[in-house]
């Protein structure tokens, strides 16, 4: 799971998310909000990253990457071989 890319772009995203939602709760000034008409933009763009990252790592979960490994000896029965 942890090498699956749903689970490393949730993580990015989550981080990003976070850093953002601190920054607009942080640092929300009435020029920042001028800029953007009213709205702490860096607080919902935050939020909004923070519930797309956990969309991802919970489809990561909900749906883990099935691997279809040979069994062993199945090269043997049937004749292949790298030689």
């Amino acid at each position: 799971m942890f090498f699956d890319i749903r689970t490393i772009v949730g993580s990015l995203l989550g981080l990003y998310g976070i850093i953002l939602v601190i920054t607009g709760l942080v640092h929300d000034t009435a020029d920042e909000e001028a800029k953007t008409g009213g709205i702490d933009a860096n607080l919902w763009a935050g939020l909004a990253l923070v519930v797309v990252s956990a969309a991802f790592v919970a489809w990561a979960l909900l749906r883990p990457v099935a691997v279809d490994r040979p069994a062993a000896g199945s090269a043997k029965e049937t004749g292949d071989s790298s030689d």
